[in-house]
């Protein structure tokens, strides 16, 4: 059984079937890891990965999964969590990364060209109500997540959450016990947080912080910002976010890493770190 040990994880790998056309499927992703000596968690918006991931693991592949909580996948609900738990077998090395719903709220722009997987599938009919409120309350349905994620091999992921209802999330987790937090894209503009914000964030108890190289292909953020992620929080994950046809491949993001590492002026430890220790600390049961 492939386990995360010495390995590059990357947390955030979309694969086919999704939303959009994506560059390879589940089978495809967890070869092109096992080539590259790496681990990967992969990630839908229109289906849970759990059993996708198990398959892909009897077939001795560094495969792990997830859960995107939208409404066209069951909703903000435990039993959805608990559902993907048991598909994702009892033998994973690799908690299952749970996101909070990323079809919420008017759409956010993107520079992206996309496709869509289904002729019959239209994203937008499929946006929900946000976690938080406009009075700023957590709903139900996230709190009871929160609650669930004690007693299950589970990462909460914060989605598509803005900064307001990221930090909500936050407070919420910390009252509740919640032991593994992922503030997903941290810095992206549709979460808002600041190297700052991040700083002050550094205390909060079993809080990790994302940046992908999506945001960097994209041009939202550059290199000299992720070294700037990475000194302001002691617990970075850099994961790829990609998959997109037209976006570079496993290899491809591999080796455009090493150059944003230099130009960030990263050294080998914090590269280490985000890379191989940080995401494996994480999802590691």
């Amino acid at each position: 059984m492939p386990d995360l040990a010495h390995r590059v994880v990357d947390v955030h790998y979309h694969a086919g079937p999704d939303l959009y056309r994506r560059r390879l499927t589940s089978t495809g992703a967890g070869l092109a890891y096992a080539a590259a000596g790496g681990w990967v968690v992969l990630k839908s918006h229109l289906s849970s990965t759990a059993a996708r991931a198990w398959e892909a693991r009897q077939d001795g592949l560094p495969v792990s999964g997830s859960v995107v909580l939208n409404d066209l996948a069951g909703g903000v609900v435990p039993r959805v969590v608990e559902q993907a738990v048991f598909a994702h077998g009892p033998d994973s090395p690799a908690r299952l990364v749970v996101h909070l719903p990323t079809l919420v709220g008017p759409a956010h722009p993107s520079g992206l060209r996309r496709a869509s997987f289904h002729p019959r599938l239209d994203a937008d009919q499929w946006r929900g109500e946000p976690v938080v409120d406009p009075e700023g309350r957590l709903a139900r349905g996230a709190s009871d997540v929160l609650r669930a994620a004690r007693d299950l091999p589970v990462v909460v992921a914060t989605g598509h959450c803005d900064r307001d209802a990221t930090l909500r999330v936050i407070d919420e987790a910390v009252r509740v016990g919640t032991p593994r937090l992922l503030l997903t894209h941290a810095t992206h503009p549709m979460s808002g947080f600041t190297p700052a914000d991040l700083t002050e964030l550094a205390d909060v108890p079993g809080l990790y912080v994302e940046i992908t190289a999506l945001t960097l292909l994209l041009g939202h953020r550059d290199a000299r910002h992720l070294g700037e992620v990475v000194r302001a929080h002691p617990r970075v994950v850099f994961s790829s976010d990609l998959g997109q046809p037209d976006q570079p491949d496993v290899a491809g993001w591999l080796a455009a890493s090493t150059h944003w590492f230099d130009e960030a002026g990263l050294t080998a430890r914090q590269i280490a770190a985000i890379t191989r220790s940080g995401p494996a600390d994480l999802l590691t049961p």
